[in-house]
């Protein structure tokens, strides 16, 4: 069999879905398209074959847009693949619009739903291009049932098309428990992701601001990833006046999950945060949002705490509480998570599932 596999992100492809692609390997060829930002010497290794895809992921300009679909058009039509894989909106959306056309049979995951579903006009366009995109595929794969739900209340699927994964899952051969760090030098809490106001920006930096001048030293906080521009000036007078460590973008993020007391995820959308996963797995406790994508890796009160949505005062609360164990009771917390993580979220399970609803 020929595989085409259609996303947006190189790094995340082999990030989350590595394990995957070397069973379909063992089953035939594999086919990559995507822009390239890492790894493509890695799926080479592997055995892929890797198409450069140029890719706007926040794009609207109409004729990017246009050669996008035109070039997914090409691809399919040389490449003539027995089964397409779609991550993310726009392949899933128009590669999987065209994988209906022209009869070639496709699987897409719905990771997230992203600001797709935030207003009634965003909602309602979202809605027809979902229904003409998906109608035909063999199944369509979600994170949450939260994201699934939506999907069958606007009759975009029926039921017997979707099949609900607990995430990408962990790889516990990579992400052990580790041994709870000394709190001498403060409490930790650690964010790990891109920071946009998406992800709760606007709820964290004031709760971080108070808790730093309620506890001084007694707290700290770091941030790893990507800031964009709308962030830029504040992530870096926040750095400058020690409320926060920020540490850019980091290939390995274990040593900033195992240095943590917490993981913080004030997100207000998720498809499944691998971020609370990961951090879980290394057994971490978690804060995070309590909305689908975040609220299945939390058991409130025993493995962390769920705070209201886009509420600060909830963040606050949540972070406070925390900070209000003892360090037997923050270490417990940890260890339970870990134990959840490792019966639910093993990604060798989330990989034979996925194999089972592709029938291959």
């Amino acid at each position: 069999m020929k595989f085409l596999i259609i996303t947006n992100h190189s790094y995340m492809l082999w990030q989350f879905r590595k394990e995957l692609i070397q069973k379909l390997l063992q089953k035939g060829e594999v086919v990559i398209s995507t822009p390239f930002v890492g790894h493509e010497d890695d799926f080479k290794a592997l055995g892929c074959r890797c198409i450069e895809t140029k890719l706007e992921r926040r794009g609207t300009n109409p004729l990017q847009e246009g050669r996008l679909f035109v070039e997914y058009l090409l691809l399919l039509k040389k490449e003539k693949p027995d089964l397409v894989i779609t991550y993310s909106i726009k392949p899933n959306i128009y590669a999987g619009f065209l994988c209906r056309l022209l009869h070639v049979s496709y699987a897409a995951n719905v990771q997230g739903l992203g600001t797709a579903f935030q207003s009634k006009k965003m909602a309602a366009a979202a809605t027809i291009l979902y229904r003409m995109a998906l109608k035909k595929a063999r199944t369509v794969f979600f994170e949450n049932t939260g994201n699934a739900k939506i999907f069958l209340q606007r009759r975009i699927l029926p039921r017997r098309q979707i099949t609900l994964l607990h995430g990408a899952g962990v790889n516990l051969d990579l992400y052990q428990e580790k041994p709870y760090p000394s709190e001498e030098g403060g409490i930790r809490f650690l964010y790990l992701g891109r920071i946009m106001r998406e992800k709760g920006m606007d709820e964290l930096f004031p709760v971080m601001e108070s808790l730093k001048a309620e506890y001084g030293e007694k707290v700290q906080f770091d941030f790893v990833g990507f800031f964009e521009d709308d962030y830029k000036e504040k992530v870096e007078e926040m750095d400058r006046e020690g409320i926060i460590h920020f540490y850019g973008f980091q290939e390995n993020p274990q040593p900033y999950y195992e240095a943590a007391h917490c993981v913080v995820l004030p997100s207000w959308h998720e498809g499944m945060s691998n971020v609370l996963l990961e951090g879980a797995a290394t057994g971490r406790a978690l804060i995070c949002s309590d909305i689908p994508g975040c609220r299945e890796a939390v058991v409130d009160g025993e493995t962390g705490f769920l705070a209201t949505v886009k509420d600060r005062e909830s963040l606050y609360r949540a972070m406070k509480a925390f900070l209000a164990l003892s360090p037997e009771q923050r270490e417990e917390m940890g260890r339970r998570g870990q134990k959840r993580i490792e019966r639910n979220f093993d990604r060798k399970r989330v990989v034979d599932k996925t194999l089972q609803a592709l029938k291959i």
